[in-house]
């Protein structure tokens, strides 16, 4: 059996070291908080939503038998389950009772030998299709920059964005340099494989916030008991997840690189768009949005990039205001 997580360890304990430097007795509460993690009981399983179309090994999951049609595109990275965590932290069942049916894109267990570009057309806009006409469209991180590439083929009516990348040069020059330096040395060892798993990706995330990443083991060194299976909950989120395309990370990694704006040529379709922003996210900062600040079609939200979806103030920060959106 495979341990519970982080993964890779070693590369998380030298980044735990790094920012602890000598701090020996904060080293001692990030190690105790992740023992605590690691220790807890792990949640029961869920059954997956029932699958209704299926384009290759991508696969479109049905959140409601009935209700307006909303097509939600996750991120590639780590699996939907983000989306419908779990009672109480579940944006999808918030939809669910706004008189949606969710339609959750699955990018499937095993990664397909496609690009972002490929997996937009290939993949992203047939399933879309099936659904029998424009419909409203959410896509989360990656899954927004999918999304709204997607929009340019007449799939969406409107398009409401979560902490999706679009000017990748709003990472700057340390946050690009960090992330090119993690393809340099996670590429190699993906190519023999022909993707890139999990545990050469989390290192990435690592390299955005590594302050961050030590800290939060650090608060649940004194968190609450009760506190510690919704962190392990997520976590497990976090530290799970299929491989991704040798092709589409290097796509990504060529994004960050050029830093450029958004995926794909051509204009932006004329429609409504919603940019959500998470102004405490360090995974996708505020500067690489849609968007910039004042613009119309903007909620700026006090949160992080995880926390603003599944976050205690999540329902009536988000929740309540996207479903609004999309109803309109």
């Amino acid at each position: 059996m495979r341990a519970r997580g982080p993964h890779p360890l070693p590369l998380f304990l030298a980044t735990v070291q790094a920012v602890c430097g000598v701090d020996r007795a904060r080293l001692a509460r990030v190690l105790a908080g992740l023992a605590r993690y690691q220790q807890a009981p792990p949640p029961p399983p869920r059954a997956p939503l029932p699958e209704v179309a299926r384009v290759g090994g991508v696969a479109l999951r049905a959140a409601a038998p009935a209700g307006r049609p909303l097509l939600l595109v996750p991120s590639l990275i780590n699996s939907p389950d983000v989306l419908d965590l779990g009672p109480g932290q579940s944006l999808v069942a918030h939809l669910a009772g706004a008189g949606f049916r969710p339609l959750l894109i699955d990018w499937g267990p095993q990664p397909e030998a496609l690009g972002l570009a490929g997996l937009v057309a290939e993949r992203l806009v047939p399933l879309a299709r099936q659904l029998g006409g424009a419909v409203p469209v959410l896509g989360y991180c990656l899954g927004g920059t999918l999304a709204l590439a997607a929009a340019r083929h007449g799939i969406a009516s409107r398009v409401a964005l979560l902490a999706a990348p679009w000017r990748f040069g709003g990472y700057g020059d340390q946050g690009r340099a960090a992330l090119a330096q993690w393809w340099a040395g996670a590429a190699p060892l993906a190519r023999p494989l022909g993707a890139v798993p999990m545990d050469l990706v989390q290192p990435a995330f690592w390299a955005l916030d590594p302050a961050g990443l030590v800290a939060k083991y650090e608060r649940l060194a004194d968190a609450a008991p009760e506190a510690i299976a919704g962190f392990a909950r997520l976590e497990d989120w976090a530290n799970g997840g299929a491989p991704i395309s040798l092709a589409a990370a290097a796509d990504l990694a060529a994004l960050f690189a050029g830093g450029a704006d958004g995926l794909g040529d051509g204009p932006l379709p004329a429609l409504p768009v919603l940019d959500v922003v998470a102004l405490a996210d360090r995974i996708v900062p505020a500067a690489a949005a849609l968007s910039r600040p004042g613009d119309p079609g903007r909620l700026d939200i006090a949160g992080g990039h995880v926390g603003m979806v599944v976050g205690r103030r999540a329902q009536p920060l988000l929740w309540e205001p996207l479903a609004a959106w999309l109803a309109d």
